[in-house]
């Protein structure tokens, strides 16, 4: 791209009298693009790259979000974009296999592939534009910073509370079988009752989590870090609408 100036001196070497050659060999700019600027002396204006759109699919992203909210992270490439890496136990196969989906869904047009750690599989998706649809990433672990949703993610999220959830419990929550004893006419027998979990440093991100629960009618309790579902009408509707990890 060549500034206005220096297009204005080489058609002032044309105007007295220098041939295109000349004038192409002394500036060292090609012979078609002098003789375009005798018609169009101002540059064309960029086209801009358009921006990304939002996600292709609600409820998937919905889902990504809370798995990213978890154990998910952006990794800056070389080549200018993003790695988007979810974290996912190798205990869990289903779990992989529909975060890798969910990705897809979200955006059709990139690739997604798994690295293999110790213990565990990064499901991996390259994107310049990863930030855009997870604003929340910065510097330092989230826990260290402010998580908020942005308000086109808080639509998402309260459209679809139930796959934001599962999301949030897939990464950081599980279903586990507690067990107490009581007194039955003298006799003491265990009993035993299904609880949901869910763990996060982040204040932030326990109370997305809370606040998600309380839209679909979920009593819960919290303790710290923890929050714990255990009433029995709510696990019932996490078991129909989430269930434990596969």
């Amino acid at each position: 791209m060549y500034d206005v100036s220096t297009r204005k001196r080489s058609l002032a070497l044309l105007a007295h009298g220098r041939s295109l050659n000349s004038v192409s060999r002394e500036t060292g700019i090609s012979r078609a693009a002098i003789r375009s600027w005798q018609d169009r002396l101002e540059p064309l204006p960029r086209i801009a790259a358009p921006a990304p759109g939002p996600p292709a699919d609600d409820r998937a992203y919905a889902y990504l979000l809370g798995l990213y909210l978890g154990d998910g992270c952006l990794s800056p490439h070389s080549r200018g974009g993003y790695h988007l890496r979810i974290a996912c136990a190798d205990a869990w196969p289903g779990l992989i296999q529909q975060c890798r989906e969910a990705i897809t869904k979200v955006r059709p047009d990139v690739g997604v592939y798994t690295l293999q750690k110790q213990g565990c599989a990064m499901v991996t998706s390259y994107w310049r534009h990863w930030p855009r649809l997870f604003p929340q990433h910065g510097p330092g672990k989230k826990h260290e910073r402010r998580i908020v949703l942005e308000p086109w993610q808080q639509e998402i999220v309260d459209a679809h509370p139930w796959e934001f959830i599962r999301g949030l419990i897939h990464s950081d929550g599980c279903r586990i079988t507690n067990w107490t004893t009581r007194l039955v006419k003298g006799e003491r027998k265990r009993y035993e009752y299904p609880r949901y979990f869910f763990t996060n440093l982040s204040g932030d991100i326990i109370r997305l989590f809370t606040d998600a629960l309380d839209r679909v009618h979920v009593q819960w309790k919290a303790n710290g870090r923890n929050v714990s579902v255990a009433r029995k009408v709510s696990v019932a509707l996490m078991d129909a609408h989430v269930g434990p990890k596969h």
